[in-house]
């Protein structure tokens, strides 16, 4: 199981698969690192050699920011926008989307989950 840049990746996926656990690195990254490196993406993981992982891990230190700077970068961006108390920060705080969706019958992955209400009653029915 190659480590790169401090995150083991599974051995058995494509090159350019294996790349994608790392957090900031999407599919096209993946590929795009690649072929910076003149690394065949399909080429599995684990048949990788010393020197393809090392200048895999070199390229991606210097070029990316990814894992721990970056989950950085989005908690202090997200910080940032509650202090100032704009709209996406308060929305942020309360737990609701951030991003203008429908609230009023969606977003239960955000409210989270229903909290019924006792003896509510129907306005109009008697």
């Amino acid at each position: 199981m190659p480590r790169i840049v401090g995150v083991d990746v599974p051995a058995k996926k494509k090159t350019y698969i294996a790349l994608t656990y790392i957090y900031g690195i999407g599919q096209t990254t993946a590929k795009q690192i690649c072929a910076k490196t003149a690394i065949d993406p399909d080429k599995r993981a684990h048949t990788l050699s010393d020197d393809e992982v090392m200048k895999l891990s070199k390229l991606i230190e210097d070029q990316y920011t990814v894992e721990g700077a970056l989950r950085r970068a989005v908690a202090q961006n997200i910080t940032r926008l509650r202090t100032i108390r704009c709209y996406r920060g308060i929305r942020h705080q309360i737990g609701l989307p951030v991003r203008g969706q429908q609230t009023q019958s969606n977003a239960r992955t955000r409210k989270g989950p229903r909290k019924t209400i006792a003896g509510k009653k129907i306005a109009g029915k008697k």
